[in-house]
């Protein structure tokens, strides 16, 4: 079933609502180009909302808003409801990670009079997207005395951008003969960084004089790297799409689209009658590993400390907790592209400025690492977005032979809760830059705030 266009009919309120909380989105998007970066956007709108951390409130009471970090890569948001934590929650769950190149520990090298930086790369990404295009440095180097520096390099106004080289086209005979797989190889995804050589040194000089100018501004060391997290990603700012500003251009949609519409939605819904929740997580595009992905017991050890907080230290609460609660995995969708019409079922496919999309299940062909949410489930959320007036559409990632994905849906179902993915539709998934339409982006924001209220 085709969804109806949301510009159809809209009132002037609504499309005034729709471009200025576009704005907002691509500010905060160009902001948040890591997860640290994200977390640090998320805990300044929290707090001037009045979310305070959790350590700082010694009791817990219906209306209190409090957040907690995790390793700086994780935050997530609690409203306290007037009902017990033990008949459930509404959580918004959204991962703040995107593909990317992320610098190896020991990356800086000397070739042929230039200075690179060797890079392994995060997560499904086309590997040619990557060159002949602006690149900004985003991180943290972390040293051994205990102190910690910011490295931002490519963004701000004066800064200069890096970039990964490519071969003409008059000597790229044979390169244009592989498959798009191997045009370009992850181990010539090395940056370039400079060409001036340090004088009075006599090897490796343009090197010398890289690293000279990373201690002058950072004050780090070459064995540094070892102990740093830094990434590589586009640079330059998100930008209105299209003639008529009706989508956002921009590196991250997947998935902080969905991590901003789900942290807003909190923010603005206020105290319900259940306990809400939005936590942002890191390595999706990884696997949901390690001790920042959705996969670590993080979650479950504050909803531990929330009840403890309130004075239940019972085992048995915490699992009815978890299990009575009710969740939208807040993961974006493949949008149809016209372009490439063929590997979509056209019934069964999200379309950019229909609203909010639901995937009962994602996975690939057989389902395989799907959740596939119970229909009672799905029941439920139709009337929740009928009553708010809510557009949404349902959606499968792509025909069923033709590839497939995961979001982190069913590691939070193995608590027993409903989950279901439900986000925002998006073309050029996974590319440097990717496209979402402002109309889907705050109709998925009220889908998120009808949610937290949903009490049907």
């Amino acid at each position: 079933m085709y969804a109806k266009n949301i510009w159809k009919d809209i009132s002037d309120e609504k499309r005034e609502a729709i471009f200025t909380f576009g704005k907002e989105y691509a500010d905060f998007l160009t902001k948040s180009k890591t997860e640290r970066l994200c977390v640090k956007e998320s805990v300044a709108l929290a707090e001037a909302a009045g979310f305070v951390p959790f350590d700082r409130l010694s009791s817990l009471k219906a209306g209190d808003k409090v957040y907690f970090v995790n390793m700086g890569k994780n935050i997530a948001l609690f409203v306290i409801g007037e009902k017990p934590l033990t008949e459930g929650m509404r959580i918004l769950g959204a991962h703040i990670d995107s593909p990317r190149l992320d610098l190896k520990q020991n990356p800086l090298y000397e070739s042929n009079g230039f200075a690179l930086l060797d890079t392994h790369y995060y997560g499904g990404i086309k590997k040619y997207q990557y060159v002949t295009i602006p690149l900004a440095l985003h991180g943290v180097v972390c040293k051994k005395d205990g102190s910690t520096v910011d490295v931002s390099i490519g963004d701000a106004d004066g800064d200069p951008v890096v970039g990964i080289s490519d071969l003409l086209i008059h000597l790229s005979g044979n390169q244009m003969n592989k498959p798009a797989a191997s045009v370009i190889e992850g181990e010539k995804l090395d940056v370039m960084v400079g060409s001036i050589p340090l004088a009075g040194e006599e090897k490796d000089t343009v090197k010398a004089n890289i690293m000279k100018l990373l201690k002058e501004k950072y004050g780090i060391e070459e064995e540094d790297f070892l102990s740093a997290e830094i990434e590589v990603v586009p640079a330059g700012p998100s930008r209105d799409y299209g003639l008529d500003r009706s989508m956002i251009a921009g590196y991250g949609h997947d998935d902080r689209v969905c991590g901003y519409t789900s942290l807003r939605a909190l923010l603005d819904a206020g105290a319900q009658e259940y306990t809400t929740c939005c936590i942002l997580v890191d390595k999706e595009e990884i696997g949901s590993v390690g001790a920042t992905g959705a996969s670590s017991v993080f979650f479950e050890n504050i909803i531990a400390e929330l009840l403890c907080k309130s004075g239940d230290t019972s085992y048995l609460s915490l699992k009815k907790a978890l299990a009575n609660a009710r969740m939208l995995s807040s993961d974006v969708s493949a949008g149809f592209d016209p372009l490439f019409p063929e590997v979509n079922d056209a019934k069964n496919a999200a379309y950019l400025n229909a609203g909010i999309v639901f995937n009962k299940y994602t996975g690939s062909r057989g389902k395989s690492g799907s959740n596939d949410a119970n229909p009672e489930y799905v029941a439920w959320i139709r009337r929740v977005m009928d009553e708010a007036d809510v557009h949404f559409q349902t959606a499968e990632l792509g025909k069923v032979d033709q590839g497939g994905g995961g979001t982190i849906a069913y590691i939070l179902g193995k608590y027993n809760m409903n989950v279901i993915d439900a986000g925002i539709a998006v073309l050029n998934m996974h590319a440097p830059m990717e496209i979402v339409a402002k109309a889907d982006v705050y109709e998925t924001y009220l889908g998120y705030k009808a949610f937290l209220a949903g009490n049907l």
